[in-house]
């Protein structure tokens, strides 16, 4: 099953697999030679931190590899526009109640970071706003009650 991930969230995970490959990879090589030098390795601390990072740094380079080949990568800005809200666009939607709008785009699980105004698109509010458009408002379920938005804008950015 493929997963969509936007352009900018793939570049990402390619970035940081290059780093752990190219840079992390060789520095814990190179921990774990140097701690061997010193000699007795059952009570060798450098030795067994090393290696324990040299485990952590794998499993994040087979976890990424394997996100990178089940993702389908959608790059919004190649998308016409049409006003209607799918994954990748962002959106500015504004609290019909208190007028307040804020601005999320709608991306993959492994790229959401609310603190950046990136939500999921498994997340309560993206299901509400996915395929309605510009002008519709939408309820969305929340821990204190249901809430109306409006969809102000969609961007394809």
């Amino acid at each position: 099953m493929k997963y969509p991930m936007t352009k900018q969230g793939a570049e990402a995970l390619e970035t940081e697999l290059k780093h752990l490959k190219n840079t992390m990879r060789p520095q814990i090589t190179q921990a774990i030679a140097e701690a061997r030098e010193l000699g007795d390795l059952k009570e060798n601390a450098e030795y067994h931190a090393a290696r324990e990072q040299q485990g952590m740094v794998e499993a994040r380079i087979r976890d990424i590899e394997g996100r990178l080949s089940n993702a389908q990568v959608i790059d919004p800005t190649t998308i016409p526009h049409s006003g209607k809200v799918i994954f990748g666009t962002t959106v500015e939607i504004a609290n019909v109640d208190t007028d307040e709008s804020v601005v999320y785009q709608i991306v993959g699980e492994d790229e959401a970071d609310i603190k950046i105004r990136k939500i999921s698109v498994g997340s309560p509010i993206a299901r509400a706003l996915v395929g309605k458009e510009e002008g519709d408002v939408v309820a969305v379920k929340t821990p204190s009650g249901v809430v109306e938005y409006e969809i102000v804008e969609v961007r394809h950015l």
